[in-house]
């Protein structure tokens, strides 16, 4: 069997595979590492990804007031939520009372059936 000639074109292209390759296998090992960690995203930024904007402090302080001032707002101008819930009704003692009874004679009646049968 006849070896194939190895030129510079075929190894030039031997390696550009095997680098891609070796990139992918370096991204699932950082994946798995990172999944050991604990940690549930990708470690590798891929070149889809956006970049994350970056405020500085005194921005994020003035969203934290502008926030703040928005939720005083809404809470003057809401009403109290214990004026929304209805009051509780109560069930009187003669209530109860006749709630007893009826119960008590439909047991009875229940139980007269059972007897008969």
């Amino acid at each position: 069997m006849a070896q194939p000639k190895l030129t510079h074109d075929i190894l030039a292209a031997a390696i550009l595979g095997f680098q891609e390759q070796k990139t992918r296998i370096d991204a699932k090992i950082s994946e798995i590492k990172g999944l050991l960690d604990g940690s549930t995203g990708a470690t590798v930024p891929t070149e889809t990804e956006k970049p994350r904007k970056k405020r500085s402090a005194a921005v994020r302080k003035k969203m934290a007031l502008a926030q703040k001032a928005r939720y005083a707002k809404l809470k003057q101008t809401s009403e109290p939520p214990q004026a929304a819930k209805p009051k509780k009704r109560k069930l009187s003692a003669a209530g109860r009372r006749a709630i007893s009874v009826a119960a008590k004679k439909r047991w009875a009646a229940i139980k007269a059936a059972k007897k008969a049968a």
